[in-house]
């Protein structure tokens, strides 16, 4: 687990972004349309990020499985 995690929400954009580490990676697709992780070279997720966040309802959490580590 990161110690620290860095996040970035772009209301205008209506994007989340939660990064796990500041090493170099790729964005790579998820099962869930809106999810996206962010990999490294060794396929570890450093990352994920979602768009659309605001159309989640409060009361029905988002769920999305990201590649194992």
């Amino acid at each position: 687990m990161a110690d620290k995690v860095k996040v970035w929400f772009d209301a205008e954009a209506d994007f989340l972004e939660v990064r796990f580490s500041d090493a170099a990676g790729y964005e790579k697709e998820t099962k869930h349309d809106a999810v996206m992780e962010r990999v490294d070279g060794n396929s570890q997720v450093i990352g994920f990020s979602i768009l659309g966040v605001s159309r989640f309802k409060k009361d029905k959490p988002l769920e999305a499985e990201l590649s194992p580590a």
